[in-house]
């Protein structure tokens, strides 16, 4: 009789048995991998795509691009929106608007009884109460320079209206209030007739003007042009152009130019950013759902799966709608035989020649709380998806995990009868191997004594 491992034996019986169990849990689980890593795929792509729109619609001058010329740089700064129009302006410097600043001297060096409140008052007629007993940490009825310009910062009504600060030079610290912004709105009076006779109130009386608060004064044209004049040195008054003017300008000075010219490259180049970016979207869905009928060529993790497809046919069939009177055809962009966007820089030029507003009217903004335009019904899609807890992505996976969960339950139990298997097979094959070797040893004996 032939040798043989009651333990490889036992192991191979054991396996045998369970076997048509274990193929299955192996199947179920190389689907749950498939499909687990398709989840994975899946929200990078979605994910990826949705950054891209949010990247478009974070482009503060619009997806139309514009380029400012300024002739004199240090004079001032310009920017162009996609509302600008191309043009070239001229401009005369006279002022600039500055904050107004007052300094205070003489401030007692130490703690003074400060009886009432302090009034900060500005030009434009508003106003806000210091309360300087809030400000008294010690509560001793006295308060320090320190406490002075803390209690101004953090007053109630200031909302930065107001900054105090100290200074300290040769010895000496001084009060320093600037306007938090510039024009003669902003102009900083004192009423101090709430505060108790005394040092503080005689220093805070005897304020100086250290910078007047000016409007800016800006001539459009040039000098002799038409007159300008405001609290701010950013202009807005050309729509679609931001101009911040950064110095004055003499009175002999040949006028500043800014030139506002029309971008095309920049302009075409966003609009490819969105066509590259559903184009890889695109690429990934496809790989996702491929069917194959090949043997030797694996499906998509999502070939089958309607729920997918669904969402690759909802994402063409935005594409294809018509926000702000417009389609992507209108703007140059068309589908390709394969399904994929390309560009018609050509046509997109000639369409915002005749519609310098077609690209923020159609694209809009990707936006949950003020969605427009294409971007923002993409965006709106997605989020369905996409959103933490509830989406279909966070459910998928959800659901994937009971699966799992289930399966190692599965799994346990198929391991749990091979174990079992296992130990029977074990002890008959060792009770036979036992056997067997009394066996070969009375076969030896009688051969020994000669029988047989």
């Amino acid at each position: 009789m032939t040798d043989f491992d009651p333990v490889l034996t036992a192991q191979q019986l054991a396996a045998a048995y369970v076997q048509s169990a274990q193929a299955q849990l192996n199947a179920s689980q190389k689907t749950i991998e498939r499909t687990s890593t398709g989840l994975s795929s899946l929200r990078s792509a979605l994910s990826a795509f949705d950054s891209a729109l949010a990247s478009l619609s974070s482009n503060t001058n619009g997806l139309r691009q514009f380029s400012t010329t300024v002739s004199v740089p240090d004079i001032a700064n310009a920017s162009a929106s996609s509302r600008a129009q191309p043009g070239t302006y001229s401009f005369h410097v006279e002022q600039l608007a500055t904050a107004h600043q007052l300094v205070f001297e003489g401030l007692p060096a130490v703690p003074v009884a400060m009886g009432g409140p302090l009034v900060v008052q500005l030009a434009d007629g508003s106003s806000f109460i210091v309360n300087l007993l809030e400000a008294d940490t010690n509560n001793d009825g006295t308060i320090s320079q320190a406490e002075i310009a803390r209690a101004i910062n953090q007053a109630e009504n200031n909302q930065g209206k107001v900054t105090a600060s100290l200074v300290t030079l040769e010895g000496s610290t001084k009060l320093l209030l600037t306007a938090g912004a510039t024009g003669e709105a902003n102009a900083i009076s004192l009423d101090t007739s709430g505060l108790a006779p005394g040092d503080l109130k005689n220093a805070l009386d005897a304020g100086e003007e250290l910078v007047a608060a000016r409007d800016a004064i800006i001539w459009l044209g040039g000098q002799g042009g038409i007159e300008i004049r405001q609290s701010s040195n950013t202009l807005t008054a050309i729509e679609g152009v931001s101009i911040t003017f950064t110095r004055a300008m003499a009175a002999d000075e040949a006028p500043l130019t800014i030139t506002v010219s029309a971008d095309k490259s920049g302009t075409a180049d966003n609009v490819q950013k969105f066509v590259d970016a559903y184009n890889k979207l695109k690429s990934a869905l496809d790989s996702l759902t491929k069917v194959s009928t090949d043997a030797s060529v694996a499906p998509g993790a999502f070939a089958t799966d309607a729920g997918v497809r669904a969402l690759r046919n909802t994402l063409t069939s935005i594409l294809r709608q018509e926000f702000g009177g417009l389609t992507l055809v209108d703007l140059g962009i068309k589908a390709t035989r394969d399904g994929t966007l390309s560009l018609d820089r050509d046509k997109l030029e000639k369409t915002l020649a005749a519609n310098p507003s077609a690209l923020d009217d159609f694209f809009g903004k990707a936006s949950l709380t003020a969605p427009s335009g294409l971007l923002g019904a993409l965006d709106r899609y997605l989020d369905a998806w996409l959103r933490t807890g509830t989406g279909h992505l966070a459910s998928r996976q959800a659901s994937l995990e009971i699966q799992q969960k289930r399966l190692n339950e599965r799994q346990a139990r198929v391991d749990a009868q091979y174990e079992q298997a296992y130990i029977r097979y074990l002890q008959q094959f060792t009770q036979l191997q036992a056997l067997q070797a009394q066996m070969n040893q009375t076969s030896g004996l009688f051969a020994a004594l000669g029988v047989g």
